[in-house]
């Protein structure tokens, strides 16, 4: 059998105690939820070696996500914020020259935010370190075993964002 990690050593403390548990229901689970907090921890980690708070990465995240350039609605919508939320953090990244204000190219009324090289570099620095951790990880998996991997996680989050009423 392969190696054993620590979640099999839950499991299997919980069988005699939940008899009826499934244990690759349990494995299963309690791997995303412990992967997914060694996923954050490395987030956080990076976030703190590049100087920025979660709410600037995502920020910026946003932007780069949008070409660099977007309306405060947009980033809004993005984020899942109210727009005056977007207006602090806005303030926030331009006093550190990460983004800039900008007249609208369709629309003189509208300003956009877009992300400068400054801005642009910082979300850069902490994405490589991140996916460096994600690759790390992921990378003990061939291309197809990632594939399978990926499939049967959009079944289950297909389950999870559509549940039966």
């Amino acid at each position: 059998m392969a190696d054993h990690d620590s979640t099999d050593a839950h499991v299997a403390r919980w069988l005699p105690v939940l008899p009826d548990l499934d244990p690759d229901v349990e494995g299963a689970v309690t791997r995303a939820s412990l992967l997914t907090s060694h996923l954050r921890r490395v987030k956080e980690k990076a976030l703190a070696d590049f100087d920025l708070q979660r709410h600037e990465f995502e920020t910026l995240h946003a932007l780069a996500g949008r070409h660099g350039r977007a309306v405060p609605s947009q980033l809004a919508d993005d984020l899942n914020i109210a727009p005056p939320s977007v207006t602090a953090r806005v303030d926030a990244l331009v006093t550190r020259g990460y983004v800039r204000r900008t007249p609208s190219d369709t629309d003189r009324r509208r300003v956009d935010i877009a992300l400068t090289e400054e801005g642009r570099t910082a979300w850069l620095d902490a994405m490589g370190l991140i996916g460096h951790e994600e690759e790390r990880l992921l990378g003990v998996l061939t291309v197809a075993e990632r594939r399978t991997l990926a499939d049967l996680l959009r079944r289950v989050m297909l389950a999870a964002e559509h549940p039966s009423s």
